[in-house]
């Protein structure tokens, strides 16, 4: 008894910690690949590049060793050939657990089971038994006390909803209803979540011209002011978001709430054929990108916006054994080689450290107050910068006014933003400074003056630096917080 609430607890400061640490990018590995670095260079490169969270499509033996102690958060897969035997068996799903899952844990950090691949639409016969596949699998956890450490869930493509725009009135295929509602009411039952893979790159190319490429790729829109939702005047800034909110609003919909969302494949293919114009590298270097800050921004979509988006991008190499179009085989941000395919910033800014000049963009003094706030608001939407710091209760919200928070905000698109053209502008409201203007422990983007008195410690875009990697800050609240739920913990014992 005395051990089992002692790892009651231990499970509790895990799901803590983790809390603290906010939103996060992960990345896909898939192996159908020519030349594939082996298990151990796949991990070192990972670490190398503060890779903490990671999907793989099967159990893959060989980088599940790899990754012992690495602290990398994994999500191992069932495959499609395999869900029908597990759905089957109970003794298979048992056997299973066993061999792919418990036999590397704690050592190698697993956290979920992804349950097939869009199994609805890519294999419908096994609709029937997946359901009974995953509770098989829960109960196979449930047996080795790894239920609380290991979630189970099925990853779904947006073809199962047939109109997500406008969200609001997006509802699942009434086809699979009957499975989605026994899916949700295991992912409510077992407190898991919802894997979506959410691919604004097919929403475009297959959207007959619907919306323009520049919503597809989170960049600002020209050619429309903005794209609303007539029923709930939500705007969506990007296809990204209103693609997670219809889900939200297809699983409220079947009468179910409280089920986070996590994408578990969104990305952009860097080179496709002839019929592929879309596919390129530029595109696709701006789509992860913005993808990244996007995430990291730790908010939800318009109608979960304290919920945030975590999301695994598709896919660490290209994986040119894929049959299929040209683009099918170029979605890698890495080639084999351990080179980037495009330059991909790993954190959430581009701040400047060391002894460089650093620039600031802040609000002008006396600037008009109706302008400031208009800057504001783009800034926190269109412009996807970075505003928690700036909300009630955070370091930087006092003071409460309109020209500190729109400095804030303006500076912080403008470090993310300037090396690809971002300008310090703001209708003519904003101004650059070399005066550093954090205070206290409000802590500007850019400013190397990164304390742990209270402010916001730069975060690598795929997740925080383990321990291994490197040391890990906290603001002094959260690291108070985790003190005392440490010394909870031992009282509880």
């Amino acid at each position: 008894m005395v051990l089992e609430k002692w790892f009651r607890s231990i499970l509790l400061l895990v799901g803590i910690f983790t809390n603290a640490l906010g939103a996060f990018v992960g990345v896909n590995i898939g192996t159908d690949v020519s030349n594939m670095p082996s298990a151990s260079d796949v991990v070192a490169m990972l670490k190398a590049n503060q890779i903490t969270h990671i999907r793989l499509y099967d159990a893959n033996n060989h980088i599940l060793e790899a990754l012992s102690n690495s602290g990398i958060e994994v999500i191992v897969g069932l495959t499609n050939e395999e869900v029908l035997g597990i759905g089957e068996s109970p003794s298979a799903a048992a056997a299973w657990v066993n061999e792919n899952v418990a036999s590397y844990m704690p050592s190698t950090n697993i956290t979920a089971i992804a349950v097939g691949s869009e199994v609805l639409t890519s294999i419908p016969n096994a609709a029937p038994v997946l359901v009974t596949a995953m509770n098989y699998l829960h109960k196979a956890l449930v047996a080795s006390n790894l239920n609380y450490q290991v979630k189970v869930s099925t990853p779904q493509s947006m073809d199962i909803i047939p109109k997500p725009f406008p969200p609001s009135t997006a509802t699942f295929n009434s086809s699979w209803n009957s499975t989605l509602y026994q899916v949700l009411q295991f992912l409510k039952n077992t407190n898991s979540y919802y894997m979506l893979n959410a691919y604004p790159y097919y929403g475009y190319t297959n959207g007959n011209g619907i919306f323009p490429i520049d919503y597809a790729l989170f960049q600002p829109l020209a050619s429309v002011k903005q794209i609303v939702d007539p029923n709930t005047l939500f705007q969506y800034n990007s296809m990204f978001d209103a693609m997670v909110d219809a889900t939200y609003y297809s699983i409220d919909a079947l009468n179910f709430s409280g089920i986070p969302v996590v994408v578990t494949e969104a990305g952009w293919p860097w080179l496709g054929g002839a019929n592929e114009p879309d596919a390129t590298i530029e595109n696709a270097e701006t789509f992860n990108s913005n993808l990244i800050r996007r995430v990291l921004n730790d908010s939800g979509p318009p109608s979960q916006p304290n919920t945030p988006i975590n999301t695994y991008i598709y896919e660490l190499f290209n994986e040119d054994k894929r049959t299929g179009p040209v683009s099918e085989k170029n979605w890698g941000i890495f080639f084999t080689n351990e080179s980037a395919v495009y330059p991909l910033s790993l954190s959430s800014s581009n701040r400047i450290t060391g002894n460089s000049s650093v620039v600031f963009c802040v609000a002008k003094d006396n600037a008009d107050s109706d302008k400031l706030q208009e800057g504001l608001n783009w800034a926190c939407g269109q412009g996807h910068a970075n505003c928690n710091a700036i909300q009630a209760g955070q370091p930087c919200y006092n003071p409460d006014t309109v020209e500190s928070h729109a400095s804030y905000a303006y500076n912080d698109y403008y470090q993310n933003m300037r090396s690809v053209g971002g300008t310090c502008d703001f209708q003519g409201t904003a101004t650059t400074t070399t005066n550093d203007p954090s205070y206290g422990s409000c802590i500007y983007t850019g400013s190397s003056n990164l304390t742990t008195g209270g402010g916001i410690t730069p975060t690598p875009a795929f997740g925080p630096v383990s321990p291994e990697g490197g040391s890990m800050k906290l603001p002094v609240s959260e690291l108070q917080s985790l003190i005392a739920a440490t010394f909870l913990a031992l009282i509880l014992l």
